[in-house]
């Protein structure tokens, strides 16, 4: 039997959530993660984290679509035992997620629909078809965004779906407890990765604006977010729970 703790991390193929995945592996924990079409990438990751010395595998997910859920929890249960000798895994991190750019009066219901499926009720579901295999004593992590915090205009429904995540993590904090599982979200700030077509990484007066609105005068990196995860799934993490942690240097305080 795998004497490693096992996370499993939504859309760690790419962006933040590779860098989560990674930041994992540096604790020594193994990692299942799942990419949603593009498996070059995903095996890429799972090589990275081979040559960290720790488990990896990764599965083809879409995250908003409930109706895979079952199917892919049976494939989880093969993975865990075939590649990680295990029966359940401790960590669950929701981090698979697509931005949407878009005005309130412009934002149409299948936009709505979109965002809804990806950032609420897919992590709804797929947290509670994972409850049978996630250990006693283990740890879920919410992804959620700054954007619930403050309002820059364009964002009303992707914001409005983390707003709902972040209530979500305080239930799923109080029911799960006794089972011992702790519930967090983290709430990264804007961040230099692939995500929105790239907006904050590449469009250079974006950049300089959310620099001169964050304390610490710089946009964030991939790297500010992944250790945070990583932290609360470490054992020095077991007595924080149902709270939402803000990763963003200080945007807008």
């Amino acid at each position: 039997m795998s004497t490693s703790k096992i996370a499993l991390v939504t859309g760690g193929s790419r962006g933040l959530g590779k860098n989560m995945a990674l930041s994992l592996a540096k604790k020594g924990i193994s990692v299942l993660l799942t990419y949603h079409s593009k498996k070059e990438d995903a095996d890429a990751v799972v090589a990275e984290i081979a040559a960290l010395g720790q488990q990896a595998a990764a599965l083809q997910l879409d995250a908003s679509n409930t109706g895979s859920f079952d199917a892919f929890f049976a494939q989880v249960r093969t993975t865990l035992r075939d590649t990680f000798q295990a029966e359940q895994f401790h960590f669950l991190v929701n981090n698979a997620g697509t931005g949407l750019h878009a005005a309130f009066v412009d934002t149409t219901e299948a936009q709505f629909d979109e965002v809804l499926n990806i950032h609420l009720k897919g992590p709804f579901f797929l947290t509670q078809k994972a409850l049978p295999l996630l250990a006693d004593g283990g740890r879920i992590i919410n992804i959620s965004s700054g954007l619930a915090r403050f309002a820059l205009p364009g964002s009303s429904a992707y914001a409005a779906m983390k707003g709902a995540i972040e209530v979500l993590t305080r239930y799923q904090a109080k029911e799960l407890g006794a089972r011992g599982i702790a519930v967090n979200t983290v709430a990264p700030g804007a961040i230099e990765t692939d995500f929105s077509g790239g907006a904050v990484r590449d469009n250079a007066q974006l950049n300089a604006f959310v620099a001169s609105q964050t304390a610490l005068g710089r946009t964030g990196q991939p790297d500010d977010i992944g250790g945070v995860v990583a932290f609360l799934c470490s054992e020095e993490g077991r007595w924080v729970n149902a709270q939402r942690i803000e990763a963003s240097g200080g945007m807008f305080v």
